[in-house]
């Protein structure tokens, strides 16, 4: 039986409804206008509109001289001359009571989250308004609400950007702007007025979807970005827009001074905990879909797109150089991935992958680091670096360490075992995991790493209800949020062993 919302009809309104601006309906099928009507100082929609958007049947009682709207299985009552409306049996407060105009009846704004909302949301999509960028968001829509400010720091301009949740996005420069793109579906942003118009000219949201554009000023010379956690998980952008030098401008060219032949080289400092270079691994492409859910996904898909979010995730938020293993849906051997991490002198390798079983309802999360059992003592020699004295070119020797293929990864094992239990703590806070979610096997994409090395199965695609999940960006967000909060922590924990002993080995 639907629910019945019964509205008791009163004297008309004493102020014709006027004009107001639009609230704008954000869905995945797409975005549209809802008209807004100011009646007597107030914010109105009205409930033809409501039934349109929401799938409502409206039924006017004209003896009763009231509206009955049928929806989930509920009743909202309310009364003309009062602001209240009766949900269920309780009583929730509304700005003002409903209006009727002609054949047409007002209700307020906030007759949408207090009333209708919960009632949709009882088997039905989430639905969120948004006041002051007046949206109505249905559904699993991605808009993080953003606050920004401007400040001059001498030569230096700042802006600050709170954005709750925190989101995955990109900082980059196109010509004499710089654009922050974020992977959602609007933004939720009041641009800031900027109080260094010769470093930040403007800054404005919507240029893109959801992306906010800073317009540089003259005086630009670089900029850097960083990432900061702030509260409630929530993430805080800084963005520093550095000036050039007023005092170089002014003082004319002049010819370099020589330098001096025997210069010192210039030394690669190592960033603490030793981490430059991450290589990501999306499993499986090309002709080699990998498990395939109930709905048909493929684990090729769902790989290489937790993988570029993890790639801009790592890139902005802790400034590593990142590499995929794939860009696109081809075919990578298993040796050829641990290859390209050797060759670009990675610090890490993360495998991701969906798993599969028989039985339906297996489900959760799994790290897996690399299992030599099979190797017995061939393992321990290997992992303690024996090295061959070998003749160089121009006389001498130097020594060199051999290494089998298959046993590269015996000296990283107890890291790798590191790594996966951070991976394993950090995901557990955040999506649901395997009653064995940690183990070791004998992986064969892991065998030639040299570095430590991990797998990630993010979870059974061919459960139908986490197929869904593995498919979705709020999922997919939380492996990602998972995986930079373990990467951090990992890196975090081994510059602690380094300072501890000063004569470890750096890579």
């Amino acid at each position: 039986m639907g629910a019945l919302l019964a509205i008791v009809s009163g004297t008309p309104a004493a102020q014709a409804p006027a004009a107001a601006p639009p609230y704008t309906v954000l869905s995945r099928e797409g975005r549209r206008p809802l008209p807004v009507r100011a009646i007597a100082g107030q914010d109105m929609f009205a409930l033809d509109d409501l039934a349109r958007l929401f799938d409502l049947t409206l039924r006017e009682d004209a003896a009763a001289g009231g509206l009955t709207v049928t929806t989930r299985n509920q009743t909202i009552v309310l009364s003309s001359g009062q602001s209240l409306a009766s949900v269920g049996g309780r009583l929730i407060s509304l700005p003002s009571a409903p209006v009727h105009d002609g054949r047409l009846w007002y209700v307020p704004v906030d007759f949408v989250p207090r009333a209708l909302a919960p009632i949709l949301a009882a088997g039905g999509p989430r639905v969120e308004l948004r006041k002051p960028s007046r949206l109505i968001l249905v559904g699993d829509i991605r808009a993080p609400r953003i606050a920004g400010r401007v400040e001059a720091l001498g030569s230096i301009a700042r802006l600050t950007l709170d954005v709750a949740p925190a989101t995955v996005h990109t900082v980059s420069q196109d010509g004499q702007r710089l654009v922050v793109r974020f992977e959602a579906e609007t933004l939720d942003a009041v641009a800031p007025a900027t109080t260094a118009p010769d470093l930040i000219q403007n800054v404005r949201v919507g240029d893109g979807p959801a992306s906010i554009t800073i317009d540089l000023g003259p005086r630009f010379s670089s900029f850097r970005s960083s990432d900061l956690p702030a509260e409630g998980g929530a993430t805080r952008i800084v963005i520093d827009i550095v000036g050039q030098s007023t005092e170089a401008q002014a003082q004319p060219l002049t010819a370099a001074p020589p330098q001096p032949q025997d210069a010192p080289p210039l030394i690669d400092l190592v960033p603490a905990g030793g981490l430059r270079t991450i290589v990501i691994d999306p499993g499986h492409g090309g002709t080699e879909n990998g498990a395939k859910g109930a709905g048909g996904s493929l684990e090729k898909n769902v790989t290489l797109a937790v993988a570029r979010r993890l790639k801009a995730a790592l890139e902005t938020r802790m400034g590593l150089r990142v590499i995929l293993t794939r860009e696109a849906d081809a075919t990578i051997g298993l040796d050829e991935r641990a290859a390209l991490a050797n060759n670009n002198k990675a610090d890490l390798l993360v495998s991701l992958h969906a798993n599969a079983s028989v039985r339906p309802g297996v489900s959760g999360a799994e790290v897996f680091y690399l299992s030599l059992d099979q190797y017995g003592d061939e393992a321990q020699r290997a992992a303690h670096g024996d090295s061959e004295s070998l003749p160089v070119f121009g006389g001498g020797s130097r020594d060199i360490e051999l290494i089998p293929w298959q046993m590269a990864q015996a000296r990283y094992i107890q890291e790798s075992a590191a790594l996966a239990q951070a991976i394993d703590a950090s995901l557990r806070e955040r999506i649901p995991m395997s009653p064995r979610a940690l183990q070791r096997a004998p992986l064969r994409v892991l065998v030639g790493a040299n570095m430590p090395a991990v797998l990630v199965e993010m979870g059974f695609i061919t459960n139908p209800a986490q197929e869904k999940q593995l498919l979705g960006d709020e999922f997919q967000n939380s492996i990602v949020q998972g995986l930079v909060a373990s990467i951090t922590r990992f890196r975090d924990a081994r510059a602690g062993s380094q300072s501890e002993s000063p004569g470890a080995d750096r890579r």
